[in-house]
């Protein structure tokens, strides 16, 4: 028979995502559930309500990569006028989320330096570009996977993975590649869109994506353009540091000043010519 860890530890290293409940306080201590998303619990907390509940919760523990300890009643009960003369039970969501991916659009100059940093931070990384000549290993070494074609096949085939810790960027200005890949992009839960350009290519992107249906004003909120923070960056490495600065920046709500927000030319001097 296979025991809860065996389970466990066979999504862990599939790199699926899993989170193992634990009563440590009240009744049933020591008595566990395993949560997977798109699978059935596994074991039980000592009450169907109490598992049903616990299971919700973990999954949304999960979705966003969190630990840690939540209060039920022994049957499920979450408020606290429920709670009242009912002994509590404290529960311990132990998450196993995988790695956030970071969906990398265009095999660019910039691209290599932003795979880098974003591999720093945990990523794993694809680089997605439909030239073959330069969507390579050998361009690309640090990216987990590198493939060959134009962004529709690839948010069609995998776009339902994306989830508030995934981020898309987007550093071609090609229209035939970038328009699709924007609008995949925003029919994914992706937590963080980038589109790098002008604010001049930028304008002229927002018409091309009106002609093709894309004008709710919440979609195109999503879009961070021109991409990163204003961190008056210029090379390679400095622009890939002021984009996963603005990832981290909108994963944890804080204000910060984006690229987006300002007016005029990106870089001081005048010139918009670098695009990002």
């Amino acid at each position: 028979m296979i025991s809860i860890y065996d389970t466990l530890a066979a999504a862990i290293r599939a790199e699926q995502p899993a989170a193992l409940i634990t009563v440590i306080e009240g009744p049933h201590v020591g008595a566990k559930l395993l949560v997977r998303p798109d699978a059935d619990p596994v074991g039980s907390l000592g009450h169907p309500e109490l598992d049903r509940v616990a299971h919700r919760d973990a999954l949304a523990e999960l979705e966003a990569g969190r630990s840690g300890i939540r209060h039920y009643g022994p049957e499920g009960e979450t408020t606290p006028e429920d709670l009242m003369d009912t002994p509590v039970v404290r529960v311990f969501v132990e998450s196993w989320a995988r790695p956030p991916q970071m969906w990398i659009f265009g095999a660019v100059d910039f691209t290599a330096a932003l795979a880098k940093v974003a591999k720093v931070l945990g990523y794993r990384v694809m680089v997605c570009d439909a030239r073959e000549i330069f969507a390579t290993r050998r361009r690309f070494p640090m990216a987990d996977e590198v493939r060959v074609t134009w962004p529709t096949p690839v948010f069609e085939a995998r776009g339902a993975e994306l989830g508030s810790r995934d981020a898309v960027c987007i550093l071609t200005h090609d229209p035939k590649f970038d328009v699709p890949a924007v609008q995949g992009a925003l029919a994914t839960k992706a937590g963080y869109i980038g589109v790098m350009g002008s604010r001049t290519t930028h304008a002229k992107r927002m018409e091309r994506l009106a002609d093709v249906g894309i004008t709710d004003p919440a979609d195109l909120d999503r879009l961070m353009s021109p991409i990163g923070l204003d961190l008056g960056a210029r090379t390679p490495e400095e622009t890939a540091i002021s984009i996963c600065a603005e990832i981290i920046a909108r994963r944890t709500g804080r204000v910060t000043p984006s690229l987006r927000d300002g007016r005029g030319p990106i870089h001081q001097g005048g010139s918009e010519t670098l695009g990002t």
